[in-house]
């Protein structure tokens, strides 16, 4: 290994989202295009590292270039209307021989287990079955779409059961009545009505689409659900991927907290979405992702795992876990998906009107991206709410960030009083001083 640090600093990196995810269930829905691109073997791997680590996983397949394949092998021509296909008995056949076949695929892909490959050791169980209820889709705009169908129900008590006893589960985009016909789904479909059933805490799209980008072509890495119907709305996406927002807004408007739209076109673009905090796709949720608030006694934990490495090089002073804890309601922190970026306390000194801000803390993976900015912001309201007037720092190597930031240079003796008497002279801070 030639950077044995580096992999500690990573492994430690991704350790907040490990414990997040462990025993939460994830929809992952990926197109016959993935298949046709040959990247299913990497993102069987991908999917099993999830498994292994905790992750109840329900993988969808697509099949729709399967099924244009099977077709012209039978010199039948493919019909559509307004984008969706018309499925004839011919065309119903296309769709079971083409399922039938990704599914062995599906199933020989993650029945691998070669030494030195991610999937040694791995014993992994898929299983597909009639889990999808479905119901014609009828007559549109006077065309009988024939055996097109949409999802009426999945069956979340027995996938749930399987779930819980170790095992994946496959779904295929077709769909069986009650009266005993075959449907032919979209994949999306299918994903949306399982992840809602099974209350799943992420909708993980990984698509043939490029990145999402807007209508000035800056990538769009993160929604709300509010914010991606204005987009929709718009009417600048290509149709592919307006057919994916689509459905991702769907699924969270329905109770999914998170939807991910990730091209498969890049490497392990999975576990790259999931672990690392900018992700590589468009991520959609049903309210704003990052939170700035006051700290409460949950967040304990992750404050001290941010500020650890900073007190262990001097940058701030040691504080135990009881004195955070203590005073964990002087606290904010900026909170992304759940895990804690950033944080700053604020310690008033009423009588005098001003305000100490200690411990401003970002991640260092995060930096130069206006978290501090944005905390610095917030502490500043915090202060102004409760008739502070002017707002203090004490800092050994920050104190340009501060000063280029309005605060200026002061001596100890403009501190209040109470806080003299506690000024470290050993460590020699420096006093910056901003009027709010």
């Amino acid at each position: 290994m030639e950077n044995p640090i580096e992999f500690v600093h990573w492994l430690r990196s991704v350790a907040p989202y490990v414990h997040a995810f462990r025993g939460k269930t994830f929809v992952v829905a990926f197109p016959g295009e993935l298949v046709a691109a040959g990247a299913l073997p990497v993102l069987a791997h991908d999917l099993s590292l999830l498994h292994a680590l905790g992750i109840k996983v329900v993988v969808v397949h697509g099949s729709r270039p399967q099924v244009a394949e099977q077709l012209a092998l039978r010199n039948v021509e493919g019909r559509f209307h307004n984008g969706v296909r018309v499925t004839d008995t011919a065309a119903m056949e296309c769709a079971k021989e083409a399922a039938g076949e990704l599914r062995l695929d599906i199933e020989a892909a993650f029945s691998q287990g070669l030494p030195n490959t991610p999937m040694a050791h791995a014993a992994i169980r898929i299983i597909s079955a009639n889990f999808v209820t479905a119901r014609p889709l009828g007559v549109i705009d006077g065309v009988d779409l024939e055996l097109t169908g949409v999802t009426r129900k999945v069956d979340g008590e027995t996938i749930h059961s399987i779930l819980g006893a170790g095992g994946l589960v496959l779904l295929s985009p077709l769909g069986f009545s009650p009266t005993g016909e075959t449907f032919n789904l979209t994949m999306e479909d299918v994903a949306v009505t399982a992840a809602v059933t099974l209350h799943a805490d992420k909708l993980i799209f990984i698509t043939e689409t490029a990145m999402m980008q807007d209508a000035g072509g800056a990538e769009i890495r993160e929604l709300s659900s509010h914010q991606a119907e204005a987009v929709l709305q718009a009417g600048f996406l290509p149709a592919d991927s307006a057919f994916y927002l689509q459905h991702a807004v769907k699924a969270c408007n329905n109770g999914v907290p998170r939807a991910h739209i990730v091209p498969f076109a890049m490497d392990g673009s999975a576990l790259l979405e999931l672990f690392t905090h900018d992700g590589v796709g468009t991520m959609i949720s049903h309210e704003n992702l990052e939170s700035l608030r006051q700290a409460t006694i949950e967040d304990v934990g992750g404050i001290i795992k941010l500020i650890e490495p900073l007190e262990a090089d001097g940058t701030l002073v040691k504080r135990g876990r009881e004195l955070i804890e203590r005073e964990i309601d002087l606290f904010s922190v900026i909170e992304h998906d759940g895990v804690i970026f950033g944080c700053a306390a604020l310690y008033p000194f009423p009588e005098q009107k001003m305000a100490e801000m200690a411990c401003l803390t970002v991640n260092p993976e995060v930096q130069a991206q206006g978290d501090g900015e944005r905390i610095l912001k917030h502490m500043e309201n915090r202060a102004r709410a409760i008739g502070i007037n002017k707002l203090f720092v004490l800092t050994t190597r920050t104190a340009h960030w501060f000063l280029k930031r309005g605060f200026v240079a002061a001596s100890v003796d403009a501190l209040p009083p109470d806080r003299q008497r506690m000024y470290n002279w050993q460590r020699k801070s420096q006093v910056l001083i901003k009027t709010l």
